[in-house]
């Protein structure tokens, strides 16, 4: 696999796409996970994201996460009095699925970080399409193949995603997370994404120049009409 840095119109995976994924790519195991959040947020960039829900393997190239980690991150799940139905897989075991479902619309597929009884997860932001592109082109309705998995709700969709993979473990389940082939993967820290509070903390890493990242905007959240 090549080192140099990915241009824009020629994204790192090219001539990946027939590789056998589990074959040539190890599965990350609960010790990758068990680590600092925002360490591994970073470290996920490069890797591969799989999902072999409906049967047929679909998934590709993580190119943008978001840390959120425990009770002082005001933005994160974890800024409450405690445990809670909703935030308890945030404490739980280290590379387990923390799904949710949010705006009455969207999944939201984030990895379980930090020792047990430490909150912390990683959301998958975007990945870049490579596997089971038909699949997913089907569950996203057509939608051109930029726009598969360029946002966290858009590729839960595209993976078949939804709370019933909630707690499940990374590799052991229909979610896996496989190492990255790649060396030396040009990585971008910014605020993150979609936020009221807790936006700027420096938590969001994304492929340097990758066309497969989101299209949220770093910055508080906006209301009203406009940006409903």
């Amino acid at each position: 696999m090549r080192n140099t840095p990915p241009q824009p119109d020629r994204p790192i995976t090219e001539g990946y796409r027939d590789e056998p994924w589990a074959a040539d790519h190890g599965v990350l195991d609960s010790a990758f996970f068990a680590r600092n959040t925002a360490k591994v947020a970073r470290d996920l960039i490069g890797c591969l994201l799989v999902s072999t829900k409906g049967g047929t393997p679909t998934g590709g190239r993580i190119v943008e996460t978001e840390a959120y980690l425990g009770h002082d991150d005001v933005g994160s799940h974890a800024a409450t009095r405690g445990i809670t139905k909703r935030n308890a897989v945030m404490f739980g075991e280290p590379g387990r699925a923390y799904v949710y479902f949010t705006y009455g619309n969207h999944h939201m597929l984030n990895l379980v970080t930090e020792p047990e009884g430490t909150a912390g997860a990683v959301l998958i932001r975007a990945i870049e399409p490579l596997v089971g592109l038909e699949v997913m082109e089907l569950r996203r309705r057509g939608r051109p193949e930029r726009e598969l998995t360029n946002g966290p709700g858009k590729l839960a969709s595209a993976l078949g995603l939804d709370l019933k993979d909630n707690g499940s473990t990374l590799g052991a389940g229909q979610i896996s997370v496989h190492a990255s082939a790649i060396d030396d993967v040009p990585i971008t820290t910014t605020g993150r994404v979609g936020l009221s509070v807790g936006w700027e903390a420096p938590l969001r890493f994304h492929l340097t120049d990758s066309p497969w990242v989101s299209k949220g905007r770093t910055g508080p959240l906006l209301r009203g009409p406009r940006h409903e």
